[in-house]
């Protein structure tokens, strides 16, 4: 349910950093009161973690550009009411022929594509988008043509402190079941959370939780205080808080033996949807080279 709500978010984000008064007018007051659900466009096949490599292509014509390319993995897709579309304007300019523009789900020439059968966040739609010749207008442009690839960066700069407070959560209610469960199961005449082996599991478990609220808290604050450059913090509470999640919710399984393993309980799927945390808004690995980036800028 969060990840329904942050996909409108990442939607937001450009419009609310780069959009155009018509454009937040329009746009923001709607999407505050709920009645506008948005999605972030993207991911393709061949430009994951690579962003730069955007296929679908943004043509000039009549006014306005037509968008043509497929998109996919798209969060809210086929619910969202609006997307916001990363398309090439310009393929000899690379990063910089990239546009960000906002496109209506009830515009001609885009198509949902089928819905994804996912390993975890089932409940989240997630699907591909067809673009055959989807024509915008110029006033649905956010920004300038050629700042796509930064309007991109920035969104997922503020969006990652999300993925780590959705990875939070989950670690902790999986913290939470285990707990419970080890005080109520009995084994060798004694409650399982006796045994010192689980105690320790159970402390490390909580000491990663509260690491990795505290590097995310920290990051918000800088964030909330007006920082203008946070890329290095929000990729270390995403990276930190995702890692946490998917170690803590393994560990919880394993506390829970055979009933953590099964679907009657929650930590399997909390097991799951921990894993995309460690993938998605960029992976962990790409995480390490922004963050090894930022340390290292301007020096030799």
């Amino acid at each position: 349910m969060a990840l329904a709500f942050a996909g409108t978010v990442l939607a937001t984000y450009p419009i609310l950093l780069y959009g155009s008064e018509e454009q937040k007018q329009e746009y923001l007051p709607k999407i505050a009161s709920g009645k506008k659900i948005g999605a972030f466009a993207l991911t393709e096949e061949g430009a994951g973690s690579d962003a730069s490599a955007v296929k679908t292509t943004a043509v000039r014509d009549k006014g306005g550009y037509c968008l043509s390319g497929v998109k996919q993995w798209i969060t809210n897709g086929g619910q969202a009411d609006f997307y916001v579309v990363i398309a090439n304007s310009d393929s000899s300019k690379g990063a910089r022929g990239l546009a960000a523009f906002l496109v209506d789900s009830n515009t001609k020439g885009l198509t949902i594509g089928k819905k994804e059968n996912k390993m975890g966040i089932r409940a989240s739609s997630t699907t591909q988008l067809y673009f055959d010749c989807c024509w915008v207008p110029d006033n649905r442009v956010i920004g300038k043509v050629g700042e796509g690839f930064r309007i991109a960066m920035k969104t997922l700069d503020y969006s990652r402190p999300g993925v780590a407070a959705q990875a939070l959560g989950i670690a902790q209610g999986a913290f939470e079941d285990a707990s419970v469960y080890t005080k109520n199961r009995v084994q060798f005449g004694q409650r399982v959370s006796q045994f010192q082996a689980v105690q320790h599991i159970l402390a490390d478990m909580a000491i990663q939780i509260e690491a990795a609220r505290a590097l995310l808290y920290q990051t918000c604050r800088m964030i909330d205080s007006g920082i203008r450059n946070f890329s290095k913090e929000a990729a270390m509470a995403k990276v930190f808080a995702s890692d946490m999640a998917m170690k803590v919710t393994v560990d919880a399984v394993q506390l829970m033996g055979g009933c953590g393993y099964m679907k009657d309980y929650p930590v399997e799927k909390r097991m799951r949807d921990a894993k995309i945390t460690q993938i998605y808004e960029g992976t962990n690995q790409i995480q390490r080279n922004i963050i090894a980036h930022e340390l290292l800028k301007g020096r030799k």
